[in-house]
């Protein structure tokens, strides 16, 4: 029987964790796969006290023994890669692999989602890092592939072209283009470091899946981000649930094994958009302080607020989860209650599902009584029993068992729950 690949998907607003946990499993795989996003992502992994971010490349990379591919779902930008990213290790060659099919963000990407950004009346809470110009460019047809590197020249040529067809948008938003030789020189120096990496992974992939290779699948930001699931407009620009693996990598259904949902004890959100358990006092700011609650890609301070239950019930029926792996339980060390989000009050109605919008809902909360502490913990029976209820209740409420849990940053730090 032919072997299916293992996934992890965040199931709240992104930044649950699952650079740890695709690190932790990856030390069991022979191959670590990113389906979607840009390095609008980030992954903050620790190992042995030293961290390592990542926004590309899979976090695979620090199993020495693991191969890792960039799908053709990934929007890349090629000078983050090669500035920020291989700089952090040796030389990857014959272990990292980018699609052929991959679309290339480049500069001028990041200038009109700046500028876009500016002119809106209603920010959305974009990274500005060009995810959105590179996705609406590939749906227009008009964006350029990463296989097209390999001839300079010509996609010098398409991007000037491209230039002369957008000339009044770019006009209006005050982007020159590009010096035509620069603009070679600059795809030349990007062909020249990506040339080695760059292939068809979806045949690999399906030979990998053919070897009996172990593969895991690894989600960019998280399910309520989803561009059509999510928190609409307040959202990514592509489909972060486990069904844009099949398409980001060349999958069928079938190829999905084991599905790992990753979401924090609490819950956290970057940029604008709604966020129903969202809390404003001291406890808010105090899981941003303990949780160093700040985004990898920009840095920015996290809002901060209670699990919502509501939210991961539906997040885990959408991916089809096996189980979920609660992050960062040690943030909440020390509070004398910890509330849990059961249902929504939405147009004066009590309800237990995610409704078109969330703008407006309020929570309804549970109170649990809190722990000392879980810091470092390493085996389910250690947990204290107050941290052991708050987790059975989590199980109950989103109908999905919690099989991993994170004490830490640390690697080591980890519970896998038998």
């Amino acid at each position: 029987m032919r072997q299916q690949a293992d996934m992890i998907v965040g199931l709240q607003w992104g930044d649950e964790g699952k650079g740890k946990i695709v690190d932790h499993m990856a030390q069991t795989h022979d191959v670590v796969c990113r389906f979607a996003g840009g390095h609008n992502a980030g992954h903050t992994i620790v190992v042995d006290g030293v961290s390592y971010a990542l926004h590309l490349i899979p976090s695979g990379v620090l199993n020495p023994k693991a191969i890792n591919i960039i799908g053709n779902g990934v929007v890349l930008s090629p000078e983050n890669l090669i500035d920020k990213e291989l700089k952090q290790f040796p030389s990857l060659e014959g272990r990292l692999f980018i699609s052929d099919k991959a679309h290339l963000l480049l500069p001028y990407h990041a200038q009109i989602d700046q500028a876009k950004e500016k002119l809106r009346k209603r920010a959305i809470g974009t990274t500005g890092k060009g995810i959105g110009p590179a996705y609406a460019d590939k749906i227009a047809r008009s964006g350029h592939r990463v296989g097209e590197l390999h001839n300079p020249e010509k996609l010098t040529q398409k991007i000037l072209s491209y230039f002369e067809d957008h000339r009044v948008m770019f006009d209006v938003m005050e982007i020159e283009q590009p010096d035509p030789s620069e603009l070679k020189d600059l795809l030349t120096h990007y062909r020249d470091q990506l040339e080695c990496y760059i292939t068809d992974t979806t045949n690999l992939l399906w030979d990998y899946l053919q070897e009996g290779k172990k593969i895991l699948l690894e989600g960019a930001q998280g399910t309520m981000l989803d561009i059509d699931h999510g928190t609409y407009p307040f959202v990514t620009s592509s489909n972060t649930v486990s069904a844009g693996a099949c398409t980001g990598l060349g999958l069928n259904p079938k190829d999905i094994g084991r599905v790992t949902g990753i979401a924090k004890a609490y819950c956290t959100r970057v940029g604008n958009g709604p966020f129903p358990t969202e809390d404003f006092t001291e406890q808010g700011n105090r899981m941003a302080d303990v949780g160093r609650e700040f985004g990898t890609t920009t840095g920015r301070k996290r809002r901060c607020g209670w699990f919502d239950a509501v939210a991961t019930k539906h997040a885990c029926r959408l991916n089809g989860c096996d189980q979920i792996a609660l992050m960062k339980l040690d943030v909440l060390d020390g509070f004398d209650e910890v509330k849990v989000c059961v249902q929504y009050r939405f147009e004066g109605e009590e309800i237990d599902y995610v409704p078109y919008d969330l703008e407006g809902v309020e929570p309804i909360y549970e109170s649990f009584k809190g722990w000392k502490s879980v810091k470092g913990i390493r085996e389910y029976d250690v947990l204290p029993q107050e941290a052991k209820r708050y987790i059975k209740e989590i199980e109950r409420l989103t109908q999905t068992k919690v099989g991993i849990i994170s004490t830490s940053p640390d690697r080591k730090d980890t519970i896998v729950v038998r």
